[in-house]
């Protein structure tokens, strides 16, 4: 029997947080998306308070820039295509001496962006790591799904239905797999993801576990391009036993074409000391970090500007994955 890996706020080891290293995936945001992962990674670490920090740098050059930034991490150069390691990187199952990383194929996230390296950078981190690895034959990325630890994991139809990963999969199709590789019981399916969200609407922009049976979602700003979609989040979850609780919405947040981008403060990372919540310059920067905080009394609440990050489409969450302790 596979029982759940770990939840997120259960003590780690570490965690693996992807260095950007590509100028020409980056271009003019390179170095201030290198400020603000070393600030992310800085505030996991809190001084040797938190949990050890795993850089993990595409090649040497970005190494010596991720030594200069965070000296206080341990740099691992392996190459990758990009940072996005909660979907390239394995998932770390069970703790102690029983540790194991379980590995998934990872297919670009649709075939959208065949970069070389990320289709078994999981698999060599496992390995630099000293954990046992196995790889499952089918897609999934660790920002589709979020756990509580219990058995109960969440997820979107958009996402893990969508034909550009396993063709053909229905819900109880995905709902075997997930319970057979990593011992969830119970599927709880949101519909779509968050605008223009080019993972196909990951479940860490959308709705997070922030203990036993407890789910945050956002509830929308004003002239928020997300409105429908956390209102149809939260009527799927009304009909479960989950309680839920909700965070501010950043709204609507574009990029230098006017085009929306996916910014939502609901992909924080839960550390040992402190959780990091994504600031973009938004009226409810403040007000989000204050209601993780009130949820989160054992830890420190940091917000911190991920502008730069996002221009790569993701946040906090989805370039870091942590190691159980």
């Amino acid at each position: 029997m596979t029982l759940p890996p770990l939840p997120e706020w259960a003590p780690h080891e570490a965690v693996w947080i992807g260095f950007p290293s590509d100028p020409e995936l980056w271009l003019s945001d390179l170095k201030e998306a290198e400020k603000e992962v070393a600030a992310f990674a800085k505030a996991v670490h809190a001084d040797g308070k938190g949990e050890k920090v795993w850089l993990v740098a595409a090649h040497e050059d970005a190494a010596k820039q991720a030594r200069k930034l965070a000296p206080f991490a341990t740099v691992i150069v392996e190459k990758f295509g990009d940072i996005w390691l909660r979907d390239s990187g394995p998932i770390v199952m069970g703790s102690g001496k029983h540790r194991r990383a379980q590995g998934f194929r990872f297919n670009g996230w649709g075939n959208k962006y065949d970069l070389e390296g990320d289709q078994d950078v999981g698999e060599r981190i496992a390995k630099a790591a000293s954990l046992p690895y196995a790889k499952a034959d089918w897609v999934l990325e660790g920002g589709a799904i979020d756990g509580d630890g219990s058995g109960t994991v969440l997820t979107t139809e958009q996402c893990l239905l969508n034909p550009n990963r396993n063709p053909g999969a229905t819900h109880d199709d995905i709902a075997a797999r997930l319970e057979h590789d990593l011992g969830f019981e119970r599927v709880v399916w949101l519909g779509e993801g968050l605008v223009n969200d080019h993972t196909d609407g990951h479940v860490d922009n959308l709705a997070r576990f922030v203990a036993p049976g407890r789910v945050a979602i956002p509830t929308a700003a004003k002239d928020d391009p997300n409105d429908a979609i956390y209102r149809d989040a939260a009527k799927r979850l009304k009909a479960t036993k989950l309680d839920v609780v909700t965070l501010p919405s950043p709204g609507r947040i574009e990029n230098e074409d006017g085009d929306v981008i996916p910014a939502s403060y609901m992909n924080f990372y839960i550390g040992n000391a402190a959780v990091v919540v994504p600031q973009y310059g938004a009226p409810n920067d403040k007000a989000a970090v204050a209601v993780v905080q009130a949820l989160f009394p054992g830890r420190v609440a940091i917000g911190l500007r991920a502008d730069h990050v996002l221009t790569g489409g993701g946040s906090f969450h989805c370039i870091s994955q942590q190691v159980p302790a």
